[in-house]
């Protein structure tokens, strides 16, 4: 009886433990987020959505199938764009959902150029030209011949946007919350702030750590893989800039904590919203529209465009612009909480 009761108290002790240090919050919110996320993406059965198709405004398309798209306008929009070039980066903006072209194929058919292959947007435009078809000549030979992806390359390169965005929330999130608090938990900063060390040199010291993470983590996954850089110049400035703001905002949620236990729970809850959203946008248009206004997705974008596309950094000058704000506001906030000695 005496080592039941010992080991029921034990256990409502470290019940108690996890509600003084909120992982009993973390466990509540990881199923509450995943359930809230999957509600987000599109599902089978989602109220249906017009086809936004661009087409070329000079191009000579086969009669029978172009008429039969302007048509079909309870399924199709057509928008005519000037050139290819528009037209990939209309796409890439998602204002349209495909492009056609004269396939090289089949000269009867077409070429459909789409942001991804394997995406439900895709499926959805093939069975929904494959429908048309059927409806207006029957069985003839399929109107697309060919889906070209806009992103191509190994699958290895075209996820390698998501993990760095990963490893940059993993640091910014993680890992300088918990060290900060872990800081103010063992009472060493207030020990080094007794010393002529000023609170603006500790906190431009952790930004400066933060940022060698990111940058070293990154560096040592390209080695890995043997990933190019892409356009090296505007890869590394926009990776400084992220540096720079999910540092700072690692360090200011590390000063609303008392404890790791609760600084780690409150990166965790900041770290989910932060990636799913950008990692899931292409599989949802109300994650997609949701996205933008996140710091992440302001990150992950440019990202992905300077390596898949070798995109530059004057593209996305709105973008560095937003995570550099972003990083000041976090920095002074955390500045102030150092100044009044928050929770220490």
């Amino acid at each position: 009886m005496t080592m039941i009761r010992n080991i029921i108290t034990l256990t409502l002790n470290d019940l108690a433990l996890a509600f003084k240090n909120k992982t009993i919050f973390l466990v509540l919110f990881i199923p509450f987020f995943v359930f809230f996320s999957l509600k987000m993406v599109d599902q089978a059965g989602a109220d249906f959505k017009k086809i936004t198709i661009g087409i070329l405004q000079k191009e000579t398309y086969p009669p029978a199938i172009l008429q039969a798209v302007i048509s079909a306008d309870k399924i199709f929009t057509v928008c005519r764009v000037a050139s290819v070039g528009e037209g990939k980066q209309r796409l890439k903006e998602k204002k349209i959902d495909g492009l056609l072209l004269k396939s090289k194929k089949e000269p009867n058919s077409l070429a459909l150029v789409v942001l991804k292959k394997e995406s439900l947007q895709t499926v959805s435009i093939v069975q929904s030209f494959s429908a048309l078809q059927k409806a207006t000549e029957g069985n003839n030979i399929n109107w697309i011949s060919d889906v070209t992806p806009l992103f191509t390359g190994p699958i290895q390169k075209q996820t390698l946007p998501a993990w760095i965005l990963m490893l940059v929330l993993l640091v910014g999130f993680i890992i300088l919350p918990a060290q900060v608090a872990e800081e103010k938990e063992k009472k060493l900063l207030l020990a080094l702030l007794q010393t002529p060390m000023r609170e603006i040199e500790w906190l431009i010291a952790k930004l400066f750590l933060g940022m060698i993470l990111i940058f070293t983590a990154i560096l040592f996954l390209h080695l890995l893989g043997k990933f190019d850089f892409g356009n090296i110049l505007s890869y590394a400035a926009f990776i400084a800039v992220g540096g720079f703001c999910f540092s700072s905002y690692g360090i200011f949620l590390g000063f609303l904590c008392r404890s790791q236990a609760s600084a780690r729970t409150l990166g965790v809850i900041f770290y989910l919203p932060h990636l799913l959203p950008s990692a899931l946008s292409d599989f949802s248009q109300k994650l997609g529209a949701v996205a933008p206004f996140l710091p992440s997705s302001r990150f992950y974008g440019p990202v992905k465009s300077i390596l898949l596309e070798e995109g530059g950094m004057s593209s996305f000058s709105l973008d560095w612009i937003y995570l550099l704000l972003v990083g000041m506001a976090t920095f002074c906030f955390a500045y102030l909480l150092i100044k009044k000695r928050w929770l220490m």
